[in-house]
């Protein structure tokens, strides 16, 4: 018998109680939960990576445009994309490429 005071885990109409889902039918182990981090873990990788490989170009892009403009030259906007791009690969892989 149950201590009166206790909450129980069975209500009287045979549902759960409030605050704990259901099983959908499939059980999750330890393994599953640890492959789907995995798989989150990928996507953010992923889009850290191409973050990286799209601002550096725009944002050198863009100071080699104001420079252009303010200095009357024309190439600058070509190095400022050539050296965001080697920067952003530069930054994946100090960051991602070495154990």
């Amino acid at each position: 018998m149950t201590d009166p005071q206790s909450p129980s885990d069975e209500r009287p109409d045979g549902q759960q109680p409030a605050g704990r889902p259901e099983p959908a039918g499939v059980e999750t182990s330890p393994e599953s939960v640890v492959v789907t981090a995995g798989k989150f873990a990928a996507d953010q990788t992923s889009a850290s990576v191409i973050a990286y490989l799209v601002t550096g170009p725009a944002l050198f892009g863009g100071l080699g445009v104001l420079l252009d403009g303010w200095l009357g030259t024309g190439f600058l906007v070509v190095l400022g994309l050539l050296g965001g791009m080697a920067l952003s690969l530069y930054v994946i892989w100090l960051r991602y490429g070495t154990p």
